[in-house]
């Protein structure tokens, strides 16, 4: 007979540190380097690398209070889906109350880092970035329309931007472009995601537009987008941003993105929806990996 052993429960520190969804968080901070070093002509001074790193940190504390913030409002939710039963505001392994103040502490402490040693309109960005997420797009948006993922989208596009104020004290039109072409990738990102989450989405109550619209419609979607995704990752190298090496990996995983959304069409998966997703992960990543090595090695 097997005795099967209980996991050990992960310490308290680690509970909070799963409240900022780390993965994201490490995704949203290099999309805002990105922007920092697109901001900076040629290679950065010592004090410009300070004051980046700085900068980071600060955004780093802010999205995080923002992620945990995000915990508690939909405690409920996640219980109910299997992708975030484990957080530990659904399994009731830490208070509203502790929760609440983990992620006040993290914003003030950001915030004043930005404000003090970055600059007072990075500090307002975040802080209205911080807003658009935690509380316009999970309080208000995501329960009420299907268009949730577009609009709130926004606040997902930001980072760039952030990184570019940080580095200028100004929002330049490279940061808006930067901010473009997230906001066009994330909809298609999550919707294949929703896909093959579409029966978590139904029991939690979420107007996920695979609930709402069916398949077909969403997967049209995607399609649609992906194609303006294409256009908007050109405008780096039609502006003078980037150089060949970039348009070339742009086209190149744009294109890939597109043949993923054709299949996803013409012949719907979960394995392919998840694939499309993962995909989605890997484009983001190397683009604008690619141009960050463009800006510096041409």
């Amino acid at each position: 007979m097997t005795v099967q052993v209980a996991a050990p429960k992960p310490s308290v520190l680690a509970q909070f540190h799963a409240l900022t969804k780390p993965r994201v968080i490490q995704l949203i901070v290099f999309c805002a380097l990105i922007g920092m070093v697109i901001a900076v002509p040629g290679a950065p001074t010592g004090a410009q690398v300070m004051l980046a790193a700085i900068a980071c940190l600060g955004i780093y504390l802010v999205a995080g209070a923002a992620a945990a913030f995000n915990c508690i409002v939909e405690k409920g939710i996640d219980a109910k889906m299997k992708r975030t039963s484990w957080r530990p505001t659904a399994r009731g392994e830490l208070s509203d109350t502790q929760t609440l103040i983990f992620s006040a502490i993290l914003c003030a402490a950001g915030s004043a880092i930005l404000y003090v040693w970055v600059n007072p309109l990075t500090m307002w960005l975040t802080f209205a970035t911080f807003v658009g997420y935690a509380v316009i797009y999970t309080v208000i948006l995501k329960p009420l329309t299907p268009q949730n993922i577009v609009i709130g989208g926004a606040s997902g596009a930001m980072p760039p931007v952030l990184g570019w104020a940080a580095m200028t004290g100004d929002v330049g039109p490279e940061a808006l472009i930067l901010f473009l072409i997230i906001f066009l990738w994330t909809p298609p990102h999550f919707w294949a995601l929703a896909l093959y989450r579409v029966e978590d989405y139904r029991k939690s109550g979420l107007p996920m537009l695979p609930v709402t619209h069916g398949s077909e419609f969403t997967r049209l979607q995607i399609l649609l987008y992906t194609f303006m995704l294409l256009a908007a990752c050109l405008l780096p190298f039609v502006y003078g941003m980037s150089h060949w090496p970039y348009l070339i990996v742009a086209v190149a995983l744009c294109l890939g993105f597109c043949w993923y959304a054709v299949r996803l069409l013409r012949n719907y998966s979960d394995e392919l929806a998840r694939a499309t997703f993962r995909f989605s992960l890997i484009h983001l990543s190397v683009l604008f990996a690619a141009l960050l090595l463009d800006h510096y090695l041409i």
